[in-house]
């Protein structure tokens, strides 16, 4: 894996884990969208194509331990989130990660769109590193990662505006990114 600014070439494809835009609030880990339950009246005012409900990290399917090449199963039965998603499938141990840790991650990604995986560094045998919170990753990583433990297995559902927004490097326009992503290596906190 060799790194060009802020475009991470990963074997014959590549992936762009680059930082675009400002800092947004987002839910907090394990939280959902906070949107009300669906019903017939909100049914009726979803736009043309939509389910009639937001999806919550519970309506996404995971297999796999840590360590573990995960499958992922997005649902059909309901809408992308809207805000980013954050649930712990696994705990982890010790410190939380904190902006301006380098990190080692291991991930596997599933467009929304087509339900397809796009990209997995468990299938390259090779995780990922980045320095969290240095705009190397998408805000959505950024975001999400924040306090993740070592040895943890986190769901990321990220909405666009945290992504890739206008699509790019493989990724479509208004593509929401699903990733199962595992704490290999995550600094003790001195202080």
């Amino acid at each position: 894996m060799r790194t060009f600014g802020k475009i991470v070439v990963i074997g014959a494809g590549v992936l762009a884990l680059a930082a675009c835009g400002d800092k947004q609030n987002t839910a907090g880990s394990g939280q959902s969208s906070g949107a009300a339950p669906a019903s017939a009246s909100t049914a009726a005012e979803a736009p043309a194509g939509s389910k009639g409900k937001e999806c919550t990290a519970e309506d996404v399917k995971t297999t796999g331990k840590f360590g573990e090449a995960p499958t992922i199963t997005i649902p059909d039965d309901c809408d992308p989130p809207k805000k980013l998603i954050v649930k712990d499938l696994e705990p982890g141990t010790g410190d939380g990660a904190k902006s301006g840790q380098q990190l080692k991650m291991n991930y596997s990604l599933v467009t929304w769109s087509n339900k397809q995986k796009l990209d997995s560094s468990f299938d390259r045998g090779e995780p990922f590193d980045l320095s969290l919170g240095a705009g190397d990753v998408i805000k959505g990583w950024d975001q999400g990662l924040d306090g993740i433990k070592q040895g943890a297995r986190r769901l990321l559902i990220i909405p666009p505006d945290l992504g890739y927004g206008k699509g790019g490097n493989g990724i479509q326009p208004n593509e929401t990114l699903v990733f199962v992503t595992d704490a290999v290596s995550v600094p003790t906190n001195k202080g």
